[in-house]
């Protein structure tokens, strides 16, 4: 075995790339996490002038290591082509106070696609690889974007079926409408009485029934996951944090070796984590800025390394980080503990019995590579409109996140490395928030909003918005959480 992928919780649990890519969760309840993260050599005066595929390979080759030369070649070629509308892929704009990374430019204008793009096809090698020939069910709870994403990633896809929950008042009508008008014969979409957390705790405990997965099996089907607790979710995400520094160092923002900071709006805290990968594998960064809405918890746990759940649930204008339980932080916290399954493993079960747990005797130089801050709802609509004032330039509610609690670490430290700004969602995945951020007026329909939105950004409508409000809805079930397994095995018929 070459790279080792192993549980958070259960070092016996032990795996390679493919077998982590097609599990999606452990079956012990953690996540498949590197034990040693791959060197890579990133001559960033070569790296450069390649193309956003060919960092991709490079990256993917050093943690996907069980998969040959052929199979990537194939599965980047499939996942980052014409669904993208830009060759880049990953624009880097410069602005006034940092450099925005625009990952939204893919068929479902948000970050989700950089990855949920190729994990069809990872998945898909995986199972043959691994000898399954079991249908796999694709079981996954959205906060807004991960569900769209994933559904046009994995429809009408042989040998698999999806099935995704969402919070029903917790997206935005865009985020809604793009899910359940979703086409697909293995396509399911479910809206929850309840919030991202609800529906994400529920996927979980599903993913560790051991009566479900026999009566799956039994059937010929076995659960994975599209979430980012699946390491092939992850890795894709690494590879845009090279591709844009090697963008700096083309447009002479830098030179090849310089410390950049990366500020990212998260809640789940997959796509931070893709960043501090990014820097273990020779990215140079100094640090990463972790950015939360009202639903504080990360800002909480660095501030005090104190992790606690128990608080209000807030429903924000940035809902893919309306998240309480960040799920990728486990991993982090894996690393913080000298990768120490064991003490992981209680530091969870303490989250799930207790709602919190306090971490002790870390690796301080890691932690130490984070800050963390958030933004009010009233400081993310002023950041828009002073964005859009000072750069003339759009930004979603998500992204503004970021940059408002960028632009304060900045001003309060005096930090002026050189930023990278993720931004994560089209502004026309929040158009009535942007447009009453930057005009002041009161909206009532998200597609009168479209329009005005296109005349202020000078941006055309991306076709994953134009004719959204006139798609036939096809799924319309709305259930309770604890119904949530009744629905998956109605779907399935088991």
């Amino acid at each position: 075995m070459g790279l080792i992928y192993q549980s958070t919780r259960d070092a016996n649990n032990r795996v390679s790339a493919s077998q982590a890519i097609l599990s999606g969760l452990a079956s012990d309840g953690g996540l498949f996490t590197p034990l040693a993260l791959p060197k890579l050599d990133l001559n960033f005066d070569k790296l450069k002038e390649a193309t956003y595929q060919e960092v991709a390979k490079l990256v993917m080759a050093a943690f996907f290591d069980d998969f040959t030369e052929e199979e990537l070649d194939h599965c980047i070629a499939a996942a980052y082509d014409q669904k993208f509308d830009t060759r880049t892929i990953a624009p880097l704009v410069t602005l006034k106070d940092y450099h925005n990374l625009e990952l939204f430019h893919g068929s479902t204008i948000a970050f989700k696609d950089m990855a949920l793009s190729i994990l069809p096809h990872l998945l898909t090698i995986a199972a043959k690889k691994q000898g399954v020939s079991n249908k796999v069910v694709i079981l996954t709870a959205t906060s807004g974007d991960t569900g769209k994403a994933a559904m046009a990633g994995f429809a009408d896809v042989p040998g698999t079926e999806i099935i995704v929950f969402y919070p029903k008042n917790g997206v935005s009508k865009i985020q809604e409408l793009q899910m359940t008008t979703q086409k697909g014969k293995n396509v399911h979409v479910v809206a929850i009485d309840g919030n991202f957390d609800d529906a994400q705790t529920e996927v979980k405990r599903m993913f560790n029934d051991r009566l479900l997965a026999d009566k799956l099996l039994d059937k010929g089907m076995q659960l994975s996951s599209a979430n980012s607790m699946n390491i092939g979710r992850l890795i894709p995400q690494v590879v845009y944090y090279v591709y844009a520094y090697a963008q700096l160092v083309k447009k002479h923002s830098i030179a090849d070796g310089d410390l950049i900071n990366i500020a990212v709006p998260t809640g789940n805290f997959g796509n931070i984590l893709a960043a501090y990968y990014a820097k273990e594998i020779g990215v140079p960064i100094a640090k990463l800025i972790c950015a939360s809405n009202e639903n504080n918890v990360l800002t909480d746990f660095f501030a005090n390394q104190v992790y606690n759940k128990k608080r209000n649930f807030k429903v924000t204008s940035s809902p893919s980080m309306d998240i309480l339980v960040s799920s990728n932080l486990e991993r982090l916290i894996f690393h913080l503990l000298d990768n120490n399954a064991e003490k992981t493993k209680i530091l969870m079960n303490d989250l799930r019995t207790n709602g919190h747990y306090r971490l002790e005797a870390v690796k301080q130089e890691i932690l130490d590579v984070f800050e963390a801050g958030f933004a009010t709802e009233v400081e993310t609509e002023a950041e828009i409109k002073a964005i859009f004032e000072s750069d003339a330039y759009v930004i979603d509610p998500h992204t503004a996140v970021a940059s408002a609690v960028y632009r304060r670490y900045q001003q309060k430290t005096g930090d002026e490395q050189p930023t990278i700004l993720a931004s994560t969602a089209s502004p026309y995945k929040f158009p009535r928030v942007v447009v009453e951020s930057i005009n002041g007026q009161s909206l009532t329909d998200d597609f009168e909003a479209v329009k005005q939105l296109e005349a202020i950004s000078k941006v055309a409508i991306p076709d994953a918005v134009k004719s959204l409000n006139q798609a036939p809805v096809l799924h319309e079930t709305l259930v309770e959480t604890k119904d949530m397994q009744g629905a998956v095995e109605n779907y399935l018929g088991v």
